[in-house]
């Protein structure tokens, strides 16, 4: 007889399965030599001069994160909002909640002065 966790482990074994075989078959066609053209630029113009790494600022990636942290929350209010009225007290107050979160991280994340522009 088999048990509960007999498809979590074929599922395991599958997915395994599925990816070594993928990288086993990458590595047995894939091209032996490296060719010139491999090491030229890709459609992005001419061959650069100098030293081409830059060391961009980390605010812009901070930016960049709070955006998209604030931005995916924000989602979670309008199915809310749609169903505001048969939702009852305890969504509502799980929903402040979910605000008094969002305002603790923009608050945490302007004390330690991830918003200020330098």
């Amino acid at each position: 007889m088999l048990s509960e966790w007999t498809g979590v482990l074929l599922f395991l074994i599958g997915g395994l399965l599925v990816g070594g075989g993928g990288l086993a078959t990458s590595f047995l066609i894939h091209p032996r030599r490296a060719l010139g053209a491999k090491y030229e630029p890709y459609e992005c113009g001419v061959d650069t001069i100098g030293p081409t790494w830059v060391q961009f600022k980390t605010s812009y990636f901070l930016y960049a994160l709070l955006f998209v942290i604030f931005d995916v929350e924000t989602i979670y209010l309008y199915p809310w909002a749609v169903k505001f009225q048969s939702l009852g007290l305890f969504a509502f107050i799980e929903m402040i909640i979910f605000i008094f979160i969002l305002v603790v991280g923009l608050w945490y994340a302007w004390k330690e002065g991830a918003l200020e522009w330098k």
